[in-house]
């Protein structure tokens, strides 16, 4: 909603990918949200359904088995995903058709549809103004989110194992092919768990995005759909956390965080300009059966630390949350007057 809403935005389109659900009811859920907001126009490619080399992973315990549980105001999509060009070929050619280094790359789930662009594509990374991730899990008192306790292990900062995040231990070696990628690395941004912690949905913040914060143009349509829809989600959401990781304050809100880090950057605190290497494990068991007890860190995100000046990746560490809800909320208002 962020990217499809936002004016300081033009979404180029969507390619999905297998994660919080297969990929059939990822592409799915996508049209379907474009539908809920009046952007069905934006273009949607189905893409991996599978890592390069390891089963897939899905995360139906925190999003249920269709991936967005817990609405009753989903539509049903009219707009099919497209299946021409293929889905790589489609994104390199929307991205290569703007002038060089104005447009963003934004990754929200497992990165194998992105590391498969950079190997087919090499030159492309010198072309984008920028790649913004959302994954990893730093830990070490990176930040002092709340990260979260599962009964019997206590406390973590994984949250698919107690070393891992879920984005990036659906495909590790996704993920560490585009962090080596030193084209790539000073110019991308991560949002790990360690940040988007920072970002709960609390029960005023539900509140106050129900019923629109107070903006008029919000406040002429308090009973839509869009509002409604998203409200449950988040819902969900607070109930699931709440569950499996007894966080009680609400649930996190990850992935509009790294859209938000495209195009409004102050917003994202670094310590005035810290920079990092970024690697991951890729070593030890992976699997989808008791993987939260297990011991293999396999999937764990390692930031170093660079030296002042050096290229590296941004790992913001603090976050102004106040002014990004109220950035979705006037998306809301906007998709709720298209």
């Amino acid at each position: 909603m962020l990217s499809a809403c936002s004016p300081a935005l033009n979404l180029l389109g969507i390619s999905t990918v297998f994660g919080n659900a297969p990929l059939a009811n990822t592409t799915h859920n996508t049209r379907a949200i474009l539908k809920a907001i009046n952007r069905e126009q934006v273009p949607v490619y189905a893409g991996a359904s599978k890592p390069f080399c390891r089963l897939a992973t899905h995360a139906d315990d925190i999003h249920g088995i269709t991936g967005l549980d817990g609405t009753t105001c989903l539509p049903t999509p009219t707009v099919p995903a497209k299946e021409t060009p293929s889905t790589i070929d489609a994104i390199y050619h929307s991205l290569i058709s703007t002038p060089p280094r104005t447009a963003h790359l934004v990754a929200v789930g497992a990165l194998t549809n992105i590391a498969l662009l950079f190997a087919i594509y090499p030159s492309l990374a010198s072309h984008i103004k920028g790649l913004s991730i959302m994954g990893g899990a730093l830990g070490a008192s990176f930040t002092s989110a709340p990260m979260g306790t599962i009964a019997g292990e206590g406390e973590r900062f994984g949250n698919i194992t107690p070393w891992a995040e879920f984005n990036i231990y659906c495909d590790p070696e996704a993920a560490r092919a585009l962090f080596s990628n030193p084209t790539l690395a000073g110019k991308t941004t991560l949002v790990p768990l360690d940040l988007s912690h920072q970002m709960l949905a609390t029960k005023d913040v539900l509140a106050n995005l129900l019923t629109g914060y107070g903006n008029p143009l919000s406040q002429q349509m308090t009973d839509s759909l869009v509002r409604k829809l998203f409200n449950e989600i988040l819902t969900f959401f607070a109930k699931t956390y709440r569950d499996v990781f007894g966080l009680v304050e609400g649930p996190p809100l990850h992935d509009p965080l790294a859209v938000a880090a495209c195009f409004a950057p102050d917003l994202f605190d670094d310590r005035g300009g810290e920079r990092f290497k970024v690697d991951v494990v890729t070593d030890g068991e992976h699997g989808v059966e008791g993987i939260s007890g297990q011991n293999s860190q396999c999937g764990r995100t390692i930031a170093t630390k660079l030296e002042e000046g050096m290229a590296g990746v941004r790992i913001p560490r603090g976050l102004d949350t106040e002014t990004i809800w109220r950035m979705l909320d006037l998306c809301m208002a906007k998709a709720e007057a298209l």
